[in-house]
């Protein structure tokens, strides 16, 4: 399938085949596509969680607004911000920049110091909301990879997240669980699979300037 075809295949999965497994190289890709995904100044103020664990998608379960997609699924991932986001995590994006690139300081130095002042400024409020946005990103390139490679998925906003951070023991790594997706492969009676996909006209969702 082209990549229209592949998003014309996707939907929020509401059933999934518990039977089927995601392969190891499936997994693997979107690891690299989360790590891959274009953040606010390429910072990455976000982590990946991966559950493979049915006792512990269970548990989840009833921390989701009793989905069961979370128990089905092949994988569940989390994508979670990091607590206590400082201009430390810039200061290490750079030493980072440096390895990889070998830019010497004095071509750095003037960015650095305006996202420095940039994190600074900002209220922790502020900086949650930045980061969430952030999730937000990776959640939208994880769905278009998964459909591009046949993965069935179920986007989640509808999760307690005080409940998953307390499950998956979130605090010790300093991550809050922002949004969930579960992974897998869709069952064969998912009553949603063979709905046409529901959208309005291109000319009702796009303007064009030229």
């Amino acid at each position: 399938m082209n990549t229209i075809e592949s998003l014309q295949w996707r939907y929020a999965t509401k059933k999934f085949d518990a039977n089927k497994k995601l392969s190891n190289t499936q997994i693997n890709t979107l690891k690299e596509a989360f790590n891959l995904t274009a953040t606010s100044y390429g910072l990455q103020p976000i982590k990946l969680v991966i559950i493979q664990h049915k006792k512990i998608q269970e548990r989840l379960v009833s921390a989701s607004w009793n989905q069961q997609q979370i128990a089905q699924a092949s994988h569940v991932l989390v994508i979670c911000i990091q607590d206590n986001f400082t201009s430390k995590e810039v200061e290490n994006y750079f030493d980072l920049v440096k390895k990889t690139r070998n830019t010497p300081d004095k071509v750095l130095n003037s960015f650095r110091s305006f996202l420095v002042a940039e994190i600074d400024k900002k209220t922790p409020e502020e900086l949650n909301t930045w980061n969430k946005n952030q999730a937000y990103l990776a959640l939208g390139n994880l769905l278009t990879v998964c459909a591009v490679e046949q993965i069935d998925a179920c986007p989640m906003e509808g999760f307690i997240p005080e409940q998953y951070d307390e499950i998956l023991g979130l605090k010790a790594h300093g991550l809050t669980s922002t949004l969930v997706l579960p992974v897998g492969f869709r069952a064969d009676d998912d009553a949603m699979k063979e709905l046409a996909k529901v959208r309005k006209e291109l000319k009702d969702s796009i303007l064009e300037i030229s």
